[in-house]
């Protein structure tokens, strides 16, 4: 008995992973470019570069932590469906 709500994730392509990392470095080389090329001082390109990483770093983090607490939400569903299907499979009604 399937229930298409465990089913496997489906897997990535070769093609949308790489299309993936592109458009990834394509973003960043072009925003670090865009700031190195600003008219002004070197203390404001710095600010602006600091802010440009943790921007970057903070989005890697809240994806990964938001992926891990879907990942978590599956494998308890799973577990806790697998524990019901046991109780079912054991439970003879005309045993009483």
């Amino acid at each position: 008995m399937t229930n298409p709500k465990f089913k496997a994730p489906a897997t990535h392509t070769s093609a949308w992973i790489a299309q993936t990392w592109i458009s990834f470095i394509l973003s960043v080389s072009a925003t670090a470019m865009g700031i190195y090329f600003l008219p002004i001082d070197a203390w404001t390109k710095g600010y602006l570069g600091m802010g440009f990483v943790f921007s970057i770093s903070s989005t890697i983090s809240m994806s990964k932590t938001t992926r891990d607490i879907e990942e978590s939400k599956r494998i308890v569903s799973r577990v806790d469906e697998a524990k019901l299907e046991k109780l079912l499979a054991e439970y003879d009604p005309f045993t009483k």
